[in-house]
């Protein structure tokens, strides 16, 4: 596009814009309340995987759009790690162009309808909302009106392939097909580069297939992403295991530039107290796993997993929630989570806390396990708990939590799943013996550009952070495939 078709591209967006502002009132506009998204039922729900929220009708999506102010500085993108034009595709759906509004996300977010069901809005664009940070009110449902572009797009059948530019015959490896790879890929394709994806497992989505029950993510929305990257030209191989199937060394023979670290961080954690290894003791990563991507919840399938009546998970971040609302759903009468802060500390989504509690969900806060005891056969039968109280914060901000002398009780329990945590994939460090790696396990990386100490080889999400949002991840991804163009760049003007 050349410098005058831009110019009237923006004028012409400026004045219906500026049209709609005449229509409506600032004034009206932030008198309007906050829509409430359609559920199913709590009774109902609980006892099925359909997906629980079922977004925003036509009418609800405009009235919300409608809500947004335009304002000049949009602090709402500063707290977008992929750094969608969010009042450009908001003003989209009030002008009642919806594919218009879909084809906005698209243009930095890779996966837009994924990122409106599980990105953490409240904490980011929506906490840095006009009306969150002076007004004092509910934010503009931003991720809401994302959901619903992303959906209406797909459902119409008229679905945009974001543009590539020509092919440069440049291959890059980009190591996992989680959010963090798949934004990636995304970019990089959009780059020129021919982009193939190597996935562990058989199914592509990583943490998005196993991690996240379908009640909250549908697989039909994640394949549906991963779709357009494929017609954008990206390339994916399942059941291959970078650094076991072939090292990275042999995968720069066959012509690869660049490559991409985005392998999570899937080892799970344990309490390490007594009794952890009886049977009925899984992990989370395990638990969602074998449910989600491996039909354990099926009649027939060949890896099947132990359900429980009595059904205690240890944690309280989004992945316990996803656990034990699982566990409800697969038939515990009663299913509990234990966490040894209090409700206000927990770091779960407040939507998924409340969505639990609604499911009938038993919340056991200020509780920490002590030993587990098991039947004659080695089952889990019982655990111990010791009550706790908040002290003074830690090094995280938060109370930290102390046991309280002579309070401990027992309770039954016939299933335990324990989401403390997951520590960084090591795989890709053991292979790689010259990588700078944290003493937690995650590769360090310039900060800027994702590039590791060894030139061409970038990393992010998990495998950095430690553990982290879909979004941030997918933000490092953005962030790894500019540096990695930067790279390639660079090497080929030497």
């Amino acid at each position: 596009m050349n410098d005058f078709a831009t110019y009237l591209k923006n004028e012409r967006e400026q004045e219906w814009r500026v049209n709609l502002r005449k229509q409506i009132s600032n004034k009206e506009r932030t008198s309007k309340t906050r829509v409430q998204m359609p559920e199913q039922k709590p009774e109902i729900r609980n006892r099925n995987s359909l997906e629980v929220n079922l977004g925003l009708t036509d009418e609800q999506a405009i009235s919300e759009a409608q809500r947004c102010i335009d304002c000049p500085n949009p602090t709402c993108i500063t707290g977008c790690p992929v750094n969608i034009n969010i009042p450009k595709f908001i003003k989209k759906i009030e002008e009642k162009d919806f594919l218009g509004a879909a084809h906005v996300l698209k243009e930095t977010n890779a996966l837009p309808a994924v990122c409106g069901r599980v990105c953490p809005q409240e904490v980011q664009c929506e906490l840095n909302c006009f009306y969150s940070q002076k007004l004092k009110k509910p934010a503009v449902a931003i991720g809401h009106l994302e959901r619903f572009a992303a959906d209406y797009e797909r459902k119409s059948g008229s679905i945009s392939v974001p543009d590539t530019e020509k092919s440069k015959g440049i291959k890059v490896a980009v190591i996992g097909s989680g959010p963090g790879g798949l934004a990636a890929a995304g970019d990089l394709a959009r780059f020129g580069y021919a982009v193939t994806v190597f996935e562990a497992l058989h199914e592509i989505g990583g943490v998005l297939k196993y991690g996240i029950p379908e009640f909250r993510l549908p697989n039909e929305i994640v394949d549906a992403e991963i779709n357009i990257l494929k017609k954008m030209g990206v390339q994916f191989i399942i059941n291959f295991v970078v650094g076991k199937t072939a090292s990275i060394e042999d995968l720069k023979k066959e012509g690869y530039k660049a490559f991409f670290v985005a392998s999570g961080a899937g080892l799970p954690r344990f309490m390490n107290i007594p009794g952890e290894n009886y049977v009925g003791i899984f992990s989370s990563n395990e638990y969602l796993t074998r449910v989600n991507l491996m039909g354990a919840s099926k009649e027939g399938y060949d890896t099947p997993v132990l359900k429980g009546k009595n059904v205690a998970v240890i944690g309280g971040g989004n992945t316990a929630m996803d656990s034990v609302r699982t566990a409800k759903r697969l038939g515990a009468k009663r299913a509990m989570i234990i966490y040894r802060r209090s409700l206000h500390e927990m770091p779960a989504r407040i939507e998924e806390i409340g969505h639990a509690k609604e499911e009938g969900i038993e919340f056991l806060n200020l509780n920490s396990p002590l030993e587990y005891f098991a039947d004659k056969q080695g089952r889990v039968n019982r655990m111990r708990l010791q009550k706790m109280e908040l002290g003074e914060p830690d090094s995280s901000g938060r109370r930290r939590p102390l046991p309280i002398e002579g309070s401990e009780y027992a309770i039954d329990v016939d299933l335990v799943v324990v989401s403390i945590g997951v520590s960084p994939n090591p795989l890709i460090p053991h292979a790689v013996k010259e990588l700078n790696v944290t003493d937690w396990g995650t590769i360090k990386v310039d900060p800027e550009t994702m590039q590791s100490n060894i030139p061409g080889l970038f990393a992010g999400g998990d495998i950095v952070r430690g553990g982290a949002t879909v979004i941030l991840a997918m933000g490092d991804g953005r962030k790894a495939a500019a540096g990695i163009h930067k790279y390639i760049q660079e090497k080929v003007k030497k």
